[in-house]
């Protein structure tokens, strides 16, 4: 059991839920509970119809007396807002804006062998900020040192920026995770 993509009123994703969470908002009828065709649910429909389902990606929930699906895609009743967010700025953050590659070489490698970077060497007044950190191979990280990048001969791939929050980024935060097919095609539309 994993998570559940949150669609707001219009449809439109607006975040993602721990199954108990989604469960919750479902239960209290705040939220409704939609199938692959994007029929709503309310609670006690939810537990009713998936009764009759063998398998679900998204798995069961059991109790002494009920049994149900856990939803992959709810829709909240009353919210039509799209949250505007900031991405945090943290290593992890840092990591997939760069997509896990060193800024210098251009090398795609796991969090265990990569670095952050200052631009601008905090030596010579760079700050900790989106445009001046950069992810970087520790040997690459060694060879620039205390330097810019001009002067250790090390021009950087590409210039780094603040990222925009997306959704998308939000449900992708390493390389390897997955996206379930239920939500492929609302985030298609997200997106478009």
């Amino acid at each position: 059991m994993g998570r559940t993509l949150v669609l707001n009123r219009s449809f439109r994703a607006v975040a993602v839920a721990d199954w108990r969470r989604a469960i919750t908002l479902v239960y209290m009828g705040l939220a409704e509970a939609l199938d692959e065709d994007l029929t709503p649910y309310d609670f006690e429909a939810w537990v009713a119809a998936s009764s009759n389902w063998v398998e679900i990606p998204s798995g069961f929930v059991s109790s002494t007396n009920l049994r149900f699906a856990v939803p992959e895609v709810i829709r909240l009743v009353r919210y039509d807002r799209i949250p505007h967010r900031e991405v945090a700025f943290t290593r992890h953050n840092v990591f997939a804006r760069d997509r896990y590659k060193c800024a210098y070489c251009g090398k795609r490698k796991s969090s265990e062998e990569l670095d952050l970077d200052h631009v601008i060497p905090r030596s010579r007044d760079g700050s900790n900020e989106w445009t001046n950190i950069v992810t970087s191979c520790r040997p690459c990280n060694l060879k620039k040192a205390d330097r810019l990048p001009d002067e250790a001969g090390m021009p950087l791939k590409k210039k780094p920026e603040r990222p925009r929050w997306t959704l998308m980024g939000s449900l992708v935060p390493h390389p390897r995770a997955h996206i379930p097919e239920s939500w492929k095609k609302l985030l298609s539309q997200e997106n478009a």
